[in-house]
């Protein structure tokens, strides 16, 4: 009996100390939870000043720290987060602010401020600084910027100003702001405007600005403005305009202009200037300028190339200062001026040239020597003037 009363004596006494223990972790001046709190305490209403966070569950009010709190340690905070140097916690919502940095292990919501960085590991949604960069394993949602680069796991919707990047894994939408760079996994639906390069694996719908090259995955429709280059891998409508050129994967419709020149691998329909050469895989339609030649398998419209146009198929004006061709089993329908107009199919229309050589002519040829192999013996070949009415 005296052996069974000592052991329940000595277990109430390591109990009331492991009690004493734990409450001295703080020093709490409050009445039904609401007051000061200084240290470790696990739920405060009001203003909890602590070194560290272990154990925080949460603070609605002031949570004061010197260091970021330990792994797991952090817990909701609502209100103000402030670090001396620096401070964190699992949820923060309201102001956070730390001189070195500030840091949640879920979420941040509301206005933030870190001098060296700032970063959540599910989203940012708000306004924050970083003085260094800022970043998330989630979504930026809101107004962030970020001295050097500003970094999503998942999209960014607002504005990101970065430094020297920005990068994003899924979509961007609103406006990113970036000295270098700016890229993205997914779209692009509003303003990107970065100093050296933009890319993007989805689409471009918006404007997007770089001082060398703009790419896009997968086409779009907008304004894409870069000054050496533009790179885009599917469909795309709107204005391009590069200093040395740009490439579409498939169709282009709009206005484009370019240093030395434009190639789609679809069709092209619009407006299209380049300084050396313009070519499409499929049909170029409307207005194609180009200070050496343009070239498309299917030609309908204004087509003006410094050397050369060419084509299986021409239907409109075709102007040049050097040949105009036309290959085997295609034809020129409309008017043709140039040095040399080389047909190797079938001429409907009027052509105007030093040389001109139709395989089937129905039409009229104005030059010095006219060639219409199609027409009977003794008009085959003549000067100044030929015509013919092949089928």
């Amino acid at each position: 009996m005296k052996r069974l009363l000592s052991v329940l004596t000595c277990l109430a006494f390591a109990a009331v100390t492991l009690e004493a223990q734990e409450a001295s972790r703080s020093l709490d001046l409050m009445v039904d939870g609401k007051g000061l709190s200084i240290g470790d305490s696990r739920r405060v209403t009001g203003i909890r000043l602590n070194f560290r966070d272990t154990r925080l569950e949460r603070v609605d009010g002031l949570n004061a720290t010197i260091w970021h709190p330990k792994d797991n340690g952090g817990g909701v905070i609502n209100g103000i987060a402030l670090g001396l140097p620096s401070t964190g916690g699992r949820n923060i919502t309201g102001i956070s602010a730390g001189v070195l940095g500030v840091s949640a292990e879920e979420r941040l919501s509301g206005i933030g401020v870190g001098g060296l960085g700032l970063g959540s590991g599910m989203g940012l949604k708000g306004i924050f600084v970083g003085g260094l960069g800022l970043g998330t394993g989630g979504d930026l949602e809101g107004i962030m910027i970020g001295g050097v680069g500003a970094g999503a796991g998942g999209s960014a919707r607002g504005l990101a100003v970065g430094g020297v990047g920005v990068g994003v894994a899924s979509d961007i939408r609103g406006i990113a702001l970036a000295g270098v760079g700016i890229g993205a996994g997914g779209d692009l639906r509003g303003i990107a405007i970065s100093g050296i390069g933009t890319g993007f694996g989805g689409e471009v719908r918006g404007l997007a600005i770089s001082g060398i090259g703009t790419a896009a995955g997968s086409g779009g429709e907008g304004v894409m403005l870069s000054g050496v280059g533009t790179g885009i891998g599917g469909p795309f409508s709107g204005i391009v305009i590069s200093g040395i050129g740009t490439g579409v994967g498939d169709d282009f419709r709009g206005l484009a202009l370019n240093g030395v020149g434009l190639g789609s691998g679809g069709d092209i329909t619009g407006v299209t200037i380049s300084g050396i050469g313009t070519g499409a895989g499929g049909t170029i339609r409307y207005i194609a300028i180009a200070g050496v030649g343009v070239g498309a398998s299917r030609i309908e419209g204004l087509a003006v190339g410094g050397f050369g146009v060419g084509g299986q198929h021409l239907k409109g004006a075709m102007l040049s200062g050097g040949v105009i061709r036309v290959e085997r089993g295609g034809s020129l329908h409309g008017f043709g001026a140039s040095s040399f107009t080389y047909i190797k199919g079938t001429q409907r229309g009027l052509t105007i040239a030093i040389v001109n050589y139709a395989r089937a002519l129905n039409g009229v040829q104005i030059g010095l020597l006219n060639i219409a192999k199609s027409n009977p013996r003794g008009r085959k070949v003549l000067p100044f003037v030929n015509w013919g009415k092949a089928r």
